[in-house]
């Protein structure tokens, strides 16, 4: 029975399911996907899933794939395709890493997003990681127990055999997997099927430490800080190693395109180039799938020492070692896209359309096919004609709201982002520029100087007077929540106020800091005690989620397809109004408390007073 088409129209003009979705992001790769026409180049994801064929029948060992096309074509809609197809089986795992925040130490951050990776759920609902603890219990005891049922026991065999139950799980484990030399590794995935100790077991195997009576009490070692990147590589191999046993790894890097050299000079694309090389040889099995625009590949990656050596690795599954390019969309493509998208959209919302591609015409969509677009360009085509558009205020709303949703459902990792948040702080105090708040008049906004002082650790300078005192405050603002030398060095600049000319030192942090770390609590002290007049602002996760949401919202205008220069200014012009008008900064705990002079009623341990942020009693 077709629905009242004024029905239809209704929820046309108030939903757009195009906006906002032109870009692929994290998110959509490891949650729910965008809708997918498979047989669209099909021959890009069959190369993985042809190779993946090959590896179980005993064909294949090691396999390097390489998708290099235009900008918009699809290659970030290839990996989300591979994801959620893998998804379905069980014997396969997948890693995905597409930021690169420090390129000077990529085997942590690489490491960084295999552990995160293996958090995300595999087939039978139930993390990677679990996965893998099941199948060494199993192999132990020729046992053929889902990870499910550990799960659902492991809190009753530790109630009853305490911690003795992995020591001795771990020893007997060790004799089978002698290529592991460093048995914590083993000890740290067992942990992973307690519901009580996942979240330790996960960032220990982040290369992270933990609180000293934590690993203590789970029987880890805390890594050492010496030589993390080295220490970092050898986890990465031996956690592959590991998981090759059971699974075929698939790790896809995505997004290597961006502007970041190395102190090295390398960009993105080459250092990820040969990370790839170091590993392709000692990985027992497994598929590198890596994306990158065409130019990226004949400027960067044919430019480096042992280039052949390099592209042998990275298109080891071309005959002639060249990487696969996507086709630009026919007219068919196109109808077949926006089909897809729109039955997704009608189902979802319970509603029977005029005729399936409503309200487009095909013959419309079937003239852009004929222009040969990308997929990105269809999308924002759609977005852009689907209705008329919402008010910009609107449109914000609904951005906004999606974001949130996002960071939300990964708000642990988030926590762990430390320039993410310093971008969300940054953000909100300039968009609070001559406004007071808590008798604070913010004036500007500055970075750290000198630079090479601080040498990236101080995160920005928050100018301002207090009503009714003539003295400008200068507030040193640094969000850490890594430990071992980088809390000690963060510290460091933080109380030195003559050097940075400051007034105020904040340290913004959610993790304690371990009684084992010296330094850095002799710094801490200094910065807290009344002569300095420093603070520690706790940061929570329910004040920083919204901030951060915005934020995306702020830097994403790619994501909702706009991109002219003057559009882009307009768009976060209309982004800050939102911001003013929803009162999302100025009514924030966490802002609040980092411009309140410190107070100290607040003590954690009976030792740091921490400044707790306080919801606002009439905040709107």
């Amino acid at each position: 029975m077709l629905a009242n088409t004024s029905t239809i129209d209704e929820l046309i003009r108030n939903h757009n399911p195009f906006a906002g979705n032109i870009v692929v992001r994290t998110q959509q790769i490891w949650g729910k996907s965008f809708p997918d026409v498979p047989s669209i180049n099909a021959h890009a994801s069959d190369a993985v899933f042809n190779a993946i064929e090959k590896i179980r029948k005993g064909q294949g060992e090691t396999v390097g794939i390489t998708i290099a096309s235009e900008r918009g074509a699809g290659k970030s809609h290839i990996i989300s395709r591979i994801r959620h197809r893998l998804q379905a089986q069980n014997d396969s795992l997948f890693i995905y890493m597409s930021k690169y925040d420090d390129l000077n130490i990529i085997k942590s951050q690489f490491l960084l997003s295999i552990a995160s990776s293996l958090r995300a759920f595999g087939s039978k609902q139930v993390m990677q990681w679990q996965e893998i603890a099941a199948a060494l219990i199993n192999e132990l005891k020729s046992w053929n127990y889902t990870a499910e049922y550990y799960i659902s026991q492991y809190p009753a065999w530790l109630n009853k055999y305490s911690n003795e139950l992995i020591e001795q799980f771990t020893k007997l484990i060790q004799p089978i997997k002698p290529q592991i030399t460093n048995p914590y590794i083993i000890k740290a995935i067992l942990w992973t099927l307690s519901p009580n100790h996942v979240n330790y077991a996960s960032h220990w195997l982040s290369g992270l430490e933990l609180d000293p009576k934590q690993a203590e009490f789970m029987g880890l070692v805390n890594h050492k800080n010496e030589n993390r990147e080295v220490e970092a590589l050898n986890l990465v191999r031996q956690i592959l190693d590991i998981t090759s046993d059971y699974k075929i790894p698939i790790i896809c890097f995505d997004e290597l395109d961006n502007l970041e050299v190395s102190d090295s000079g390398f960009t993105t694309a080459q250092v990820i180039a040969n990370l790839v090389k170091d590993m392709y040889n000692s990985l027992k099995k497994g598929i590198f799938v890596l994306t990158m625009y065409r130019e990226t590949w004949e400027e960067q990656i044919k430019l480096l020492p042992q280039a052949e050596a390099v592209m042998d690795r990275l298109a080891s599954n071309q005959v002639d070692r060249l990487p696969i390019r996507l086709n630009f969309l026919n007219s068919d493509d196109v109808v077949a896209i926006t089909r897809q998208w729109l039955q997704d959209f009608y189902q979802e919302h319970k509603q029977t359309p005029p005729h399936p591609l409503y309200p487009f015409d095909e013959k419309q969509l079937r003239e852009l096919g004929k222009e040969r677009p990308t997929v990105r360009s269809v999308l924002k085509w759609c977005a852009e004609n689907f209705s008329d558009p919402p008010p910009p205020k609107t449109k914000i709303e609904s951005y906004y709201q999606q974001e949130l949703a996002e960071v939300n459902e990964d708000i642990d990792e988030i926590l762990e982002d430390e320039e993410t948040i310093s971008n969300a702080l940054w953000l909100s105090f300039s968009s609070l520029i001559g406004q007071t708040i808590d008798e604070f008049t913010i004036e500007s906004i500055e970075d750290i100087e000198p630079s090479a002082a601080n040498n990236g650790f101080m995160d920005f300078k928050i100018i301002g007077k207090l009503v009714g005192r003539r003295r400008r405050e200068k507030i040193g603002v640094d969000v850490v929540q890594q430990d071992g030398a980088n809390i000690g060095a963060a510290l460091k600049r933080l109380i030195d106020y003559e050097t940075f000319n400051l007034t105020r030192g904040c340290l913004v942090r959610s993790n304690v800091i371990r009684p084992g770390a010296t330094v850095a609590k002799e710094k801490l002290k200094l910065l807290l005690d009344r002569r300095k007049g420093g603070k520690w602002v706790a940061l929570q996760s329910v004040d920083i989620q919204s901030l951060i949401a915005i934020t995306w919202v702020y830097w994403g205008s790619e994501n909702y397809g706009i991109t002219g220069e003057n559009e882009i200014l307009e768009f976060q012009n209309q982004v800050l109004d939102f911001m003013d008008e929803k009162k999302i900064a100025v009514n924030n705990p966490l802002i609040r408390e980092i411009l309140k002079p410190p107070s100290y009623d607040h003590w954690i341990d009976n030792e740091f007073p921490i400044a707790i942020p306080q919801p606002m009693v009439n905040a709107e």
